[in-house]
């Protein structure tokens, strides 16, 4: 009877080591900001009805969002939707 409550036991600590060790890289991928743009943009999508036309829509070229986000002197189109969800003023857009 030891054995078999000894043998579950260190099953059920490995099968926890080893969950804790599959969910660490998905909670640092969620963390790191890298999709902040796609992440805000849809908050504000759904809060506010819609973000407008696309810059290919406009006869007049645009810089894009990349160019943006270096204007900011933010890391990429993640920094730049970071930067946005802080300063928008709207409660639903977070990243």
């Amino acid at each position: 009877m030891r054995t078999r409550t000894r043998t579950l036991a260190v099953a059920g600590i490995l099968g926890l080591a080893a969950s804790l060790t599959l969910a660490g890289p998905a909670v640092a991928a969620e963390t790191d900001g890298s999709n902040c743009w796609g992440v805000v943009s849809a908050q504000a999508a759904r809060s506010d009805g819609g973000l407008g036309s696309h810059s290919s829509s406009f006869d007049e070229p645009r810089l894009g969002i990349g160019n943006v986000a270096r204007l900011f002197g933010v890391d990429g189109p993640g920094g730049l939707g970071s930067l946005l969800a802080s300063i928008d003023g709207n409660d639903a857009t977070y990243c």
